[in-house]
């Protein structure tokens, strides 16, 4: 016997707000689980009648109403040509469905919102899943004419369960497939088409003097508006919100192609990305000090060969993906919801940003030697900008020099961060020098080189560790000194004196991708924090009934979204306008989206107590690499001066056109 919860209101007034939405959402992936069972593996073979379900469906209603009906109503007659002319092609589905899916047939934990029982199987078959889908969100098109079906009041406007769209969304990512679903509207009409037959057998039992409901009679007069109502939902093509964008993504429109493989990252990230993320975790909880303590564990480099396989690979790169800007940022924010996941999809820096400048600024020879292994993921690289003597904030005061000696050029100094030097498949570095003979401008006084690791001269002095963390899935972050390195003449990049131009053609959708990870960080982190404030009891209430934590939780919920919404408008303008143009957008979402994820983190991290800041979960190290992206991508205050600058000249602009 199970114990738990019925909710014979579609309304559930007796639960919280956020506890109507968390319920509603395990309805819904229960649905999905459903529709994901193998027949085979339940040993169903043959549970249903086998392909035709569509039409079965269509026969029988339209058999059983018109055995009932004791008036003519021409928009059932209606609704039932419509559905037999518009069958799905080919009509061959054969999932397990349920027949009955609603809210009042589930049993919920008495104090959880997870469901551990579904009610009322007799109307299970085979057929297609988005039957189900559709009957069970009949109720966002209800006629407000009349009443819930089986409920005393019709639903109010502003009740506060997911939009269909969230709800379709959910369903989508625990099915992994597209949220673009065929026919829809034929299943939404059926859907009515069904609910009327069945209002209309209530009332002819209540004719027959078979009914034991006290309103019974009062069926009759629900047959034509839900017909009706079915009539209008066949005509429709889509069922995203009228008001406003169902999501940022939609906002900044993502391709067809940006879709399919978000929805396909999305895919492998559930069945494959995720179940691995303890085994790597445990990995790298090793002893920091051991001798192989860079090494990656195997699970990564058989998820590498799996996402290339799939085709998930370089995909941050347009010219080889096809991918917008904004298509790929959704596509980061959903690779930064696990720390090691961008690797995966060769979508990890470094070497993002080192294959964009080779492939944008990058010779021939210099593409063929370094950019293809890069791109093939043979070999990794870092990048080695930041120096430790002096003010990096303004990269102008760089004192790591490089100079011209015949056929080669000679370095020599000291760089800090580069980061994945130490990956034991790190085997070049893009240098960032100042050739001191030049007395162009300064920023036409350095220069970029490629320089291979395993060089005379070039020594690894440390890996420096982030608020206690050597980051080793990342390959660390290394000091690393450069004595009298002589490199090849060839290995430098675009030409002398370019070096400034270089990096801002590379710090422009690079940085972007940060953000994005970042954001979906903050997601992972939101997630924690709502199912840790759902199970602790603190004086008596949950967590989340503390109206402190209710508000973090809508401040994190708030924050992500205007990060979100900021990121795709830049990567947006780098699409339609290039980096350059793009720059204070890029700058805005650099002092942005590190702030809101951070604030984010620190309230999971609050509501979680001590185990926040342990390793039983991912915020103490996801605080403390998201607070170097504050320095990392330039400090804070450099891109509020760059941001007040361009809005001082766009402001100008606009007074001097009105003159």
């Amino acid at each position: 016997m199970k114990h738990g919860r019925i909710f014979r209101d579609l309304t559930l007034p007796e639960v919280s707000p956020a506890e109507r939405s968390a319920l509603y959402v395990a309805m819904i992936e229960t649905l999905a689980r459903l529709h994901s069972f193998s027949l085979h593996s339940l040993g169903l073979q043959g549970y249903g009648r086998g392909p035709g379900y569509c039409r079965r469906q269509v026969t029988t209603w339209k058999k059983q109403y018109d055995a009932s009906a004791h008036v003519d109503i021409p928009a059932m007659n209606q609704l039932a040509e419509w559905l037999m002319n518009n069958l799905p092609a080919g009509d061959n589905e054969e999932n397990l469905i349920h027949g009955d899916f609603r809210i009042d047939n589930i049993i919920f934990h008495p104090r959880e919102a997870r469901v551990v029982a579904v009610l009322d199987w007799e109307l299970s078959t085979t057929g297609h899943p988005l039957a189900d889908l559709a009957y069970t969100a009949a109720f966002y098109f209800w006629p407000n004419t009349i009443k819930q079906l089986g409920q005393g009041e019709t639903l109010p406007e502003n009740l506060r369960i997911p939009s269909l769209e969230e709800l379709i969304s959910v369903y989508c990512r625990c099915r992994g497939i597209s949220t673009d679903l065929p026919n829809l509207n034929f299943f939404l009409a059926l859907s009515y088409f069904k609910i009327a037959g069945i209002c209309q057998g209530v009332y002819a039992r209540y004719l027959l003097g078979n009914s034991s409901a006290e309103n019974s009679y009062e069926f009759a007069e629900m047959v034509k508006p839900l017909a009706e109502t079915g009539l209008l939902l066949s005509k429709r093509t889509s069922f995203t919100s009228d008001a406003q964008p169902s999501g940022t993504g939609e906002l900044f429109q993502q391709t067809k192609k940006g879709q399919e493989v978000l929805l396909k990252v999305k895919r492998f990230m559930k069945q494959h990305v995720f179940p691995a993320e303890k085994e790597v975790v445990e990995y790298y909880a090793r002893d920091e000090n051991s001798l192989d303590r860079w090494t990656k564990p195997s699970v990564i480099e058989k998820l590498k060969e799996m996402a290339k396989a799939e085709g998930l690979w370089n995909l941050f790169l347009p010219a080889i993906s096809g991918l917008s800007q904004v298509d790929y940022a959704l596509i980061a924010e959903e690779t930064g919801k696990c720390f090691f996941a961008p690797e995966i999809f060769n979508c990890h820096a470094p070497d993002t940003g080192n294959m964009e400048v080779l492939h944008l600024y990058g010779s021939e020879e210099q593409k063929k030697q370094w950019l293809e292994p890069l791109l093939q993921g043979k070999i990794s690289s870092c990048f080695c900008m930041t120096e430790p003597d002096v003010a990096s904030s303004d990269a102008t005061n760089m004192e790591c020099s490089i100079q011209r000696d015949g056929d080669s050029y000679v370095i020599n100094g000291k760089k800090w961060w580069s980061s994945g030097a130490g990956n034991t498949n790190c085997k070049v570095a893009i240098v960032m020098a100042k050739n001191k003979n030049l007395s162009a401008s300064r920023y036409r006084q350095h220069s970029m080189i490629i320089v291979p690791l395993d060089i005379p001269g070039l020594k690894l002095i440390r890996p420096l560790s982030v608020f206690g963390y050597l980051d080793q899935p990342h390959g660390g972050h290394f000091e690393i000194h450069f004595n009298e390195v002589r490199v090849p003449a060839s290995n430098l990049i675009l030409g002398e004196g370019r070096g400034f131009e270089i990096a801002q053609g590379r710090l422009g959708p690079g940085r972007i991708h940060h953000c994005m990870r970042s954001i979906g960080a903050a997601e992972s982190a939101l997630q924690i924090m709502c199912e840790r404030a759902a199970q602790r009891v603190t004086f008596g209430k949950k967590l989340y009934q503390h109206e402190v934590v209710a508000h973090w939780i809508a401040e994190s919920r708030i924050a992500i979204e205007q990060a979100r919404l900021l990121t795709l408008k830049a990567a947006s303008s780098i699409d339609t306008k290039g980096s350059a143009q793009a720059r204070k957008e890029i700058a805005m979402i650099k002092v942005v989206a590190p702030r809101a994820v951070l604030k984010v983190v620190d309230y999971a991290i609050q509501v979680c107590g001590g185990a926040g800041v342990s390793q039983d979960f991912p915020l103490a190290r996801m605080f403390a690499f998201i607070r170097t992206l504050r320095i990392a991508d330039g400090p804070d205050e450099v891109h509020l001066s760059a941001i007040a600058k361009l809005e001082l000249r766009d402001q100008a602009k606009q007074l001097t056109s009105k003159m």
